[in-house]
């Protein structure tokens, strides 16, 4: 049974290249890609969905790319609250804040807020986020309570170090997938996907339709999860 399962939502701008369509379009269609996660999940009973939306290091893209990724966020927070009201769905941006452009905190926070109440399924969208910056953020919190006396560095124990990541309590994904071809991580979960299962599609993530989410779901149940035994 998969209680968690997380994305690397790659290829939206190769499939529009492929298509001869704007890379933006890529993003657009991958929005698509998105809604099927939450029916999958919903469907199967899956608790945990995490998705790669934008990384620390996609702030070197192009500014045009970038205003318009931001303004499609905006645009889906305020479109799908009713939505994913409905459906009982919470949304949470996993990242660093900080980094948060104005014009998109307004909206994050308003969609966390109408959806907090919500537990069928928890829906994580880490967006300025990286694996590195989120295990170095946690040490400092941790160093910070060192300190302050509130906690001992021989006390220091792996829970700690998770409780203080920016995705705190949320379970380790039990299955990891990406798509468009890469075999790597790329900076995703990395303290977390310690004992994941992987999984590396060619398909681009435009490109997925529900029989692959359900092929990929019936994958994870053949692997034999062993965490070291």
């Amino acid at each position: 049974m998969i209680n968690h399962i997380a994305f690397v939502m790659d290829g939206n701008r190769r499939w529009a290249r492929k298509q001869g369509l704007a890379v933006t379009r890529g993003h657009t269609h991958g929005v698509d890609s998105v809604k099927k996660v939450i029916e999958f999940c919903l469907k199967k009973g899956i608790k945990y969905a995490s998705l790669y939306a934008f990384s620390i290091e996609n702030f070197k893209r192009s500014m045009v790319e970038k205003n318009f990724l931001f303004n499609l966020i905006v645009y889906e927070a305020e479109k799908g609250i009713d939505e994913l009201k409905k459906q009982h769905v919470r949304v949470r941006f996993v990242g660093d804040k900080s980094l948060f452009p104005e014009t998109v905190k307004k909206s994050c926070s308003i969609l966390e807020d109408k959806t907090k109440q919500f537990d069928k399924l928890h829906l994580n969208i880490l967006f300025c986020y990286g694996g590195r910056q989120e295990i170095v953020a946690s040490v400092k919190k941790i160093a910070q309570k060192v300190q302050n006396g509130e906690l001992s560095a021989d006390n220091i124990s792996e829970h700690d170090i998770a409780q203080h990541t920016w995705s705190g309590a949320i379970p380790d994904p039990d299955l990891i997938v990406r798509t468009g071809g890469a075999q790597r991580l790329s900076n995703f979960l990395l303290y977390q996907a310690a004992y994941s299962e992987l999984l590396f599609i060619d398909k681009f993530w435009p490109e997925l339709h529900m029989d692959d989410f359900n092929q990929i779901y019936d994958q994870y149940q053949e692997r034999k999860r062993r965490f070291g035994q």
